[in-house]
């Protein structure tokens, strides 16, 4: 009577096991494409493609940097989006003084102090106001929740257009806003980085504070 012998798996088959559940654990961590975090388990991603053809993962406080970047979210219009700012026209450091313009919902300097500040004060504070008028004012509050209070500064720029630069910074991460009052799209997203190394040493005077609810506050003495 012949008796069916069962097959014991040799070190080389085991080796081949092991690598196979390794690789298929490593295939369901998921990483931002743009922070390039690992996701916490359950946390769920949303996809975006940025050539329009490939998709990758983005958590959800990036997503709007994603659409910044022109990348297409996954079951959207193949055209790229903007953020859905409130555009509002402005004409100079004139308007802070109008009374027929609409103030924002939280200003940052009330209308007295406001008329005691110096010209490039009341640029940092309509800069503030327009900043805070936008849907990053929600992103930059999203990511400090993650990342903590980060380090702010308003600084203008040479020349006659009147923007400034917004540099809201942690130490693992900077992003940079450049606010221009006349534009149609008065904010928009210039720069981003890692290190602060690569940060001008001119924004790096920080003259601002970021609030738990993203908002931008200039440090302006109310005196």
């Amino acid at each position: 009577m012949s008796r069916t012998l069962a097959t014991v798996p040799g070190p080389g088959t085991w080796a081949s096991v092991h690598l196979v559940r390794q690789l298929a654990r490593q295939s369901l961590k998921r990483i931002c494409a743009v922070c390039e975090r690992t996701l916490l388990t359950g946390e769920r991603a949303i996809r975006f493609s940025p050539d329009g053809e490939d998709f990758v993962d983005v958590c959800p406080l990036c997503q709007e940097l994603a659409i910044d970047y022109g990348w297409i979210k996954e079951g959207s219009p193949t055209s790229p989006t903007v953020p859905n700012q409130r555009r509002r026209r402005r004409r100079g450091l004139a308007s802070l003084f109008d009374p027929r313009r609409q103030p924002p919902d939280d200003p940052v300097v009330a209308e007295p102090i406001l008329r005691r500040l110096s010209a490039p004060e009341q640029q940092m504070v309509e800069a503030a106001d327009i900043f805070n008028s936008s849907d990053y004012r929600r992103t930059v509050g999203g990511i400090a929740k993650s990342l903590g209070e980060p380090r702010a500064s308003i600084v203008p720029l040479s020349g006659v257009s009147g923007e400034l630069i917004v540099t809201v910074a942690w130490d693992i991460s900077w992003y940079q806003y450049r606010v221009t009052p006349e534009s149609a799209q008065p904010v928009r997203l210039a720069e981003r980085g890692h290190e602060l190394a690569d940060l001008d040493a001119g924004y790096q005077r920080w003259n601002a504070r970021i609030e738990q609810d993203g908002r931008l506050v200039p440090d302006i003495s109310p005196v």
